[in-house]
């Protein structure tokens, strides 16, 4: 766990160092429990949670430590707190018997398919046998991306067409899928601008399709969102909510980002779990989310 924690500490840099620069002269300061809090409601602002997300957490502060608690005692309350929001949605991964599918969505940019190509990784080292589908048929860059990843983690792509319904290039290889008696269907899909109606209501088919022919699926419909842009992040899941069913967040960049925070606000405004986070470009950069170890990470 220790090593863990390290690892993560030293992924989460520029988070960190933001975190730093908001908070760590607050509990140094010698000022008394409310000019604390106050202060920390601004701190925590300028450090990406947003507005709604710090005032709540202020007003929890505030009920759970008394007027005469330490800074250090405040602190640790801040550190429960966030551990407390980032775990109230479940973060294990709901793959948990196979046949599975997992879609990854999100707008274009956000790293969808490196991300795809991490959790296919994972999940092979976990003894599954992993298929990939390159339902992004309007990008051929997307596509020969996947290949790229498929070869060199040993694990089959389908591909269709430039231009072909992504919704048909899925059904054929669920076909295929199923036929080969694998574990595991990674579905990557086209970058969607999220206030697109059209193109959501194309998620809505391939997801009406796995559904059919693979009852229970897709077990997971992760939303890959991009670290660096903070509450933007926010405005995006909001969106995506509406149309696709998200069950999660796969996020990405948070070894180069200073906005990890936003998370937060996301997870306690939304109710939505983050599952995994990308910490580098390699298939292997790649952690399943943990609650503590990303906050004792940040904050430590």
């Amino acid at each position: 766990m220790a090593a863990m924690t390290g690892n993560l500490r030293e992924k989460l840099a520029g988070t960190r160092r933001t975190f730093r620069e908001r908070l760590g002269g607050l509990f140094q300061s010698g000022k008394s429990r409310d000019l604390i809090l106050e202060d920390l409601s601004e701190a925590l602002i300028l450090a990406d949670l947003g507005a709604s997300s710090s005032g709540r957490i202020i007003q929890a502060l505030r009920e759970k430590t008394g007027k005469n608690d330490s800074a250090a005692e405040i602190q640790n309350a801040l550190r429960e707190e966030l551990i407390r929001i980032l775990g109230r949605c479940p973060v294990e991964s709901a793959v948990r018997s196979t046949p599975a599918v997992i879609m990854m969505v999100g707008v274009n940019g956000g790293g969808k398919t490196t991300s795809l190509a991490k959790l296919a990784l994972h999940f092979q080292t976990e003894g599954k046998s992993v298929m990939m589908v390159a339902a992004d048929t309007f990008r051929a860059a997307a596509q020969e991306q996947l290949a790229i990843w498929g070869k060199k983690l040993n694990a089959p792509v389908v591909r269709g067409q430039y231009g072909a319904d992504p919704a048909a290039v899925v059904f054929d290889a669920l076909q295929s899928f199923r036929s080969h008696g694998r574990d595991l269907l990674l579905v990557d899909t086209a970058g969607r601008i999220h206030t697109n109606a059209n193109l959501m209501s194309e998620l809505e088919k391939v997801k009406r399709i796995i559904a059919r022919e693979i009852p229970a699926a897709p077990q997971e419909i992760l939303l890959v969102l991009d670290s660096t842009i903070g509450q933007n992040a926010l405005v995006q899941a909001g969106e995506f909510l509406k149309f696709s069913g998200i069950t999660g967040i796969f996020l990405t960049k948070l070894d180069g980002s200073a906005k990890g925070g936003s998370i937060i606000s996301i997870v306690e405004e939304l109710g939505l779990p983050v599952k995994y986070i990308g910490i580098g470009e390699d298939a292997g950069d790649m952690l399943p989310f943990s609650p503590r170890d990303f906050v004792l990470a940040l904050t430590s």
